[in-house]
């Protein structure tokens, strides 16, 4: 044991830290010393049943309770989380490998926004409006699971918790146990900063054992999952049982299309600005922009500038000054990274940085060479699955027609980039990709708009005014 080894022997059920049923523990490991940093309750079925019943015994009276209320408590979650910002980050850097300087903006910046944007939604959003001789109500959904995945812990955990208990739900949450401190962290601010018993519970443990407990669950009136298609899939098919409302944010394939007509100068700046965007938290971004397309004559243009991006970037310890990006969060990651690299080389992909092997020195902790492909065909295993990973492939095309068709070749359509000249040349294209954002000439994400997938990316929608809609059902009264 480290002496930073945390071990969280509880469950936070009905407003009080309970024991699990089960003795079993689940080790979380430090991405960056392969140690063991914590450990968790390994939750029961047993345990999701009294969650999922405290929450639906909440329900009614959070329900009720007047928005104004409900406001400040997501409030005072928010401010808590900010006062607790620089433990936060560093717990999650050590769960998901992210430098710290960005796990304070991102990680923990992006929650904070998540519980503020609710509290507004919750005084101001229009639950009510008249439809000639109807009244139209926008109800709570009831008692919502809310599953979560390991890259944005936390960021995940607030786009699901913050908007359900604003629009007047009660949830039971399942963090991911590859990265769930930050989960109790969140719980324990919760407690302390009074919300009332059962509206927010916490059950830790494996996805096959809690989350197909609250997914088959009668008492669980919605599930809301962000993680693997694979595993979303069961979500669906669980929640078929009892007719769930269902809501995923799945997988990711996302291509970056630089259009012809982009000058020498702005064609650089994609290419490298792409480079960023595929590499985000070392590319454990399901919405990383991981296929990027350009002319064919520009080829080996795009190839030199991405090479010296891709070599430019320093790995290495997050904690440590000038660092962009860290280890992944695990080694079962790292080896799933590596065998697409083998594979890309296997298919015949022109390896123009990283490759193989961890970086230099860098022995000890979960890390992966950043590395681009180039000459990538859109059949090739590396341009149509999720890697996960700090890859890059780059896809040549002869037409902006084909350019589209290769964009829309996958099975996900999570998000995407379009490249031009002229915005408006860039806007069309866009409109013309299958998938649910897109960033026109490297526009910047905009936490307050609409987040979701087209195809096997998923259903429904997350943040602002539709994060908190995807949690009501609507009623029509007959006047």
């Amino acid at each position: 044991m480290t002496d930073t080894q945390t071990n969280y022997d509880k469950l936070y059920i009905n407003g009080a830290w309970v024991a699990s049923t089960s003795t079993e523990t689940i080790q979380v490991i430090d991405s960056v010393t392969e140690g063991v940093m914590a450990t968790i309750p390994s939750g029961t079925a047993a345990d999701v049943d009294a969650a999922v019943k405290a929450a639906a015994a909440a329900f009614e009276s959070w329900a009720n309770t007047p928005r104004e209320e409900r406001a400040k408590y997501l409030t005072r979650i928010g401010d808590a989380l900010g006062a607790r910002m620089d433990e936060i980050a560093t717990a999650i850097s050590k769960e998901t490998g992210m430098a710290k300087w960005l796990s304070q903006m991102v990680q923990v910046g992006l929650p904070i926004n998540s519980f503020n944007t609710a509290a507004s939604l919750a005084e101001n959003y229009e639950f009510t409006e008249t439809i000639g001789s109807s009244l139209v109500v926008r109800e709570p959904i009831g008692v919502v699971a809310c599953i979560t995945p390991w890259n944005y812990p936390l960021h995940q955990i607030a786009a699901k918790v913050a908007y359900a208990m604003a629009a007047g739900c009660t949830v039971v949450l399942k963090p991911s146990e590859v990265a769930p401190v930050d989960a109790f962290i969140l719980a324990d601010i919760i407690n302390e900063v009074g919300l009332p018993a059962g509206v927010f519970n916490l059950v830790s443990g494996h996805g096959t054992v809690v989350g197909e407990a609250m997914s088959l669950h009668p008492a669980v009136d919605m599930v809301s999952f962000t993680g693997s298609t694979r595993a979303g899939k069961r979500v669906m098919q669980a929640g078929a049982e009892t007719i769930k409302k269902i809501a995923l944010e799945l997988g990711g394939k996302s291509a970056n299309v630089l259009l012809a007509d982009l000058d020498t100068a702005g064609f650089s700046k994609a290419v490298a600005d792409g480079v960023g965007k595929a590499f985000l938290n070392s590319g454990q971004t399901c919405s990383a922009l991981t296929r990027m397309l350009v002319p064919r004559d520009r080829l080996a243009e795009a190839e030199a500038i991405a090479g010296a991006t891709a070599e430019a970037m320093v790995v290495g310890d997050p904690f440590a000054a000038g660092i962009h990006l860290g280890p992944l969060a695990s080694a079962a990651q790292r080896d799933r990274v590596q065998g697409y690299i083998q594979k890309g080389i296997d298919e015949g992909a022109k390896l123009v940085a990283g490759g193989l092997g961890a970086p230099e020195g860098l022995d000890v902790g979960f890390y992966v060479r950043p590395t681009v492909f180039s000459g990538v065909t859109p059949e090739m295993t590396i341009a149509q699955e999720e890697i996960f990973g700090p890859v890059l492939s780059i896809l040549p095309y002869d037409t902006e027609d084909d350019a589209v068709r290769i964009a829309n070749g996958v099975v996900y359509g999570l998000a995407g980039g379009v490249w031009s000249a002229s915005k408006e040349h860039a806007q069309a294209v866009a409109l013309r990709l299958r998938t649910g954002q897109v960033e026109v000439n490297g526009g910047a994400f905009n936490p307050n708009a609409p987040f979701g997938g087209y195809k096997q990316s998923g259903i429904g929608r997350e943040y602002g005014r539709f994060g908190i809609e995807e949690f009501l059902e609507i009623k029509s009264l007959q006047l």
